[in-house]
């Protein structure tokens, strides 16, 4: 076997099974969920029923859906915000204030990506409660009477009362993405930037900000991802898309429709409706993110 061949075979090592893996768990299972939004299907039955577009043409016509897709977009625009504002706020205090102990720090605020969303959910259900909640305990600390608001229960609340778990849940992990961009920052930048006067807003902003641009981007493709596909969780567990739909995001619609009501069918067509959203907003945001990469030379 020549050289050629061997460097080849070594290469098709490597991709011919990660290929077999995407194919299997990311290809097939696209392409069955789009058959299966053709079919009228309960989901266990063997019997499917061939209606075309009908199920996109039910869901154009479903109020529950655009209520879904508004509340999906609402996550991601304040996740977005809320968990880049604090993750670059800690990250930046954690490299360049010198903060004591900082090492304890980075393992308090990465605390919460270890646990299970499940157990986050239920945690801060107890939050809320609105009898035995530590919110509205601490509340009435500050009002003549007990505060009985129903957080989770009362419509004008229930999508707001979402926000706090979900960024509190995701702000370590990508504190800890915007650290290591940081790090690989040469001091030498900035202290030329000190000698030039610069004051610690501008070094963030004229140093930091442009060499960690990347790592800002990734980030926020990938809040925007996870919350598209995967705030169906938190939904589930707080507020099972209630009261009266006002929390459904469009995951958790697919779950209650495919597997509660066992219209599969038609939960296939919001999977799909999810996946064009997503493959959309994506490739949206790079380009309204795209810059020139700036080097370190």
């Amino acid at each position: 076997m020549s050289a050629k061949a061997k460097k080849v075979l070594f290469i098709a090592s490597f991709i011919i099974p990660t290929f077999v893996l995407f194919c299997v768990f990311t290809v097939y299972p696209i392409v069955k969920g789009i058959y299966i939004s053709l079919f009228d299907w309960s989901g266990s039955s063997e019997h499917m029923d061939f209606v075309g577009l009908q199920n996109f043409r039910d869901l154009i016509a479903d109020p529950i859906i655009r209520t879904a897709i508004y509340n999906d977009y609402f996550l991601v625009f304040w996740k977005v915000i809320g968990i880049m504002l604090l993750a670059t706020l800690f990250a930046v205090a954690l490299t360049r204030f010198h903060i004591r102990k900082a090492a304890f720090f980075r393992v308090v605020f990465f605390f919460p990506n270890v646990i299970s969303v499940v157990v986050i959910g239920v945690l801060w259900r107890y939050v809320y409660n609105p009898n035995l909640g530590f919110l509205n305990s601490f509340l009435s600390l500050f009002t003549s009477e007990p505060v009985k608001i129903p957080w989770l229960g009362d419509e004008k609340y229930a999508m707001w009362s979402l926000l706090p778990p979900t960024i509190w849940a995701g702000i370590g992990f990508y504190m800890i993405l915007l650290i290591a961009a940081i790090l690989s920052i040469s001091d030498t930048l900035y202290e030329a930037a000190d000698i030039d006067g610069a004051s610690q807003w501008e070094q963030f902003w004229y140093v930091t900000l442009p060499l960690i641009w990347e790592q800002l981007k990734v980030s926020i493709l990938s809040i925007v991802m996870t919350t598209l596909n995967g705030s169906f969780i938190i939904v589930t567990i707080m507020t099972e898309g209630g009261p009266d739909n006002a929390t459904q995001v469009m995951g958790s619609y697919l779950y209650q429709m495919g597997f509660k009501q066992y219209h599969m069918g038609y939960a296939a067509s919001i999977g799909v409706l999810i996946l064009v959203l997503s493959l959309i907003t994506t490739v949206a945001l790079q380009r309204l993110m795209k810059r020139d990469v700036i080097e370190i030379t």
